[in-house]
Order: structure tokens, then sequence, then C-alpha cells
């Protein structure tokens, strides 16, 4: 498993720090003086932990998408992701999708700085694109040794499945009108899901 750099408890009242301002202020507003202000420290105390403004937002982004995706409502286990059962995994994508595609911070990011979301959609993966991919893969391959999903590369098919969510969480909004609604493309994407699933 990809290991995330670890966050102690003074790290992460730094990232509340910095979460509050592109809350408020948004990323182009926000610096590292900033956030120290709220944070109330001193500049040269974040600056030795994070360089500059990207490589802290890399680490509130990894933060605030790995709590959400360890939250109990989703059960989806990080120590043990072959415990999920297979016939629960689309109903957990679809609720992951569903709670980011609300979460605030993410919402604020696509709504004011759209482009910070781009080196993960053109360029590379971010370190919770990896964490998902880590879940989905051992869930996947006891899926196939249930007889729940079809054949082929976990790896290749957890891809696929990311993929497919990607455009569920960012571009959803183009998509809705009064005729569809979000609860139709979350059933729209169970089903895209467990159609590509289907042994």
């Amino acid at each position: 498993m990809t290991s995330l750099r670890h966050i102690d408890r003074s790290d992460n009242a730094y990232l509340d720090a910095a979460r509050a301002c592109l809350l408020d202020l948004g990323w182009r507003r926000t610096t590292l003086t900033e956030v120290a202000r709220r944070a109330g420290v001193s500049r040269m105390t974040i600056y030795r932990t994070w360089p500059d403004m990207p490589s802290l937002l890399a680490d509130l982004m990894t933060r605030e998408w790995t709590q959400l995706m360890q939250a109990p409502d989703f059960a989806l286990e990080i120590d043990d992701p072959a415990h999920l059962p297979g016939d629960d995994l689309v109903s957990r994508v679809v609720a992951i999708v569903r709670a980011l595609r609300d979460n605030e911070l993410f919402v604020r990011i696509v709504e004011v700085d759209p482009e910070l979301i781009l080196p993960y959609l053109f360029s590379r993966r971010g370190r919770s694109q990896d964490l998902v991919l880590q879940l989905l893969v051992p869930a996947i391959r006891r899926g196939q040794k249930e007889g729940r999903f079809r054949a082929g590369d976990p790896a290749v098919i957890a891809r696929g499945l990311l993929l497919t969510a990607h455009g569920f969480v960012l571009s959803a909004q183009t998509m809705l009108d009064d005729d569809v609604t979000e609860a139709d493309l979350d059933h729209e994407l169970a089903l895209v899901l467990t159609r590509s699933l289907a042994p």
C-alpha cells in the first residue's frame, strides 16, 4: 500500500486552518502566512512542514478524501480491504461519489479554483486516488473468487471503475436539469458499475 505522510496532531491543526482559508478565501488568496495566522503559529512553523501552498494543499486534500472514505457510513476497511463484501462494492462506490460531490471543500475547489483538480485528471494520480485503487483491487479480487464479478486483471478493472466514477463526481452538475436529478445519475452509476463487474 502506498504510504501517506504521517500527519500528527499539530499538522492537523494547521490543515484545519488551511481548510478554513480555502473555504473563506479560495486558493488564489490563500497564503502560508495566512494559514499560519489562522493557526496561531509563526510562518516558519508552517514552512518547516510545507515549503509551499501546493504541498500543503496536497496533504489537505489527501486528509479530506481519506477521512471521507473512512467514514463509518461507507465501511471501507483500510486495513483489510478484502473484508468488503463483493455485493456491497457498487453501493459503496456510489455512496463515496455522492459524498465527495457534496463535500464542502471539494465543492469550493470546483466552483472557485477548478484548475487545482486538473493535474489529477491529466498528469498524475494523487495519493487519494491510489488509496481508492488499493481498496478496490482486493474487493474485486474477492468478488471474482466468489463468482460475483467477471474475470480480468483486478488492477485494470479497478482503474476502469475509478475513471467511470470521475465523470459522475466532476461533471454531474452539467447533466442535471428538470428531466434528470442527482438521484437519477446515482442510479445510473450503480447500473453502469454493476454491469461492468457482472460475470
